[in-house]
């Protein structure tokens, strides 16, 4: 079956505290794009300053997208606490924005999220880098078997 659905994600830090320094934003980008594997999810790029995060993925239709999101921002939230990523603990303000993005909108959609630290100069972690990005050739062998990472899941 071939699909592609992307979407654009964002959250902020609970009343948008710079927490984010440069040692969170390495954990949350491998601990975000491991999680989102998991929930048959890709991340193409990641955008990441003091106190939001964006996420442009590629998702598979059974992707179940509330519970991605608990996963991603709950999940980071207990895992950088437990195992001290960060120095002032890691909290997320309610809800996210999700956009979706058509194919041809995907090459703006990877521009603007990769360029957050351009369009918040005064958020910018020094120092830090995403991930390269997935290229198109690789979108193709998505959703692999690694997972790094055990995350609690909400209980029903």
């Amino acid at each position: 079956m071939r699909h592609r659905i992307y979407a654009h994600l964002v959250w902020t830090t609970r009343d948008r505290k710079c927490l984010i320094d440069l040692r969170v934003a390495k954990f949350l980008d491998r601990f975000l794009r491991d999680v989102a594997r998991q929930e048959r999810a890709l991340v193409l790029e990641a955008g990441i300053v003091q106190n939001h995060v964006h996420l442009l993925i590629r998702q598979h239709p059974t992707t179940n997208i509330p519970q991605l999101l608990q996963r991603l921002k709950g999940g980071s939230a207990i895992v950088a606490d437990q195992e001290r990523h960060a120095t002032v603990a890691l909290r997320w303000a309610r809800g996210y924005t999700i956009d979706s993005i058509s194919r041809h909108n995907l090459a703006d959609a990877r521009a603007y999220v990769r360029d957050q630290p351009g369009r918040h100069p005064a958020l910018v972690i020094p120092g830090w880098r995403p991930a390269d990005p997935v290229s198109s050739a690789r979108e193709e062998e998505w959703i692999g078997e690694n997972r790094t990472w055990i995350v609690p899941r909400r209980r029903s």
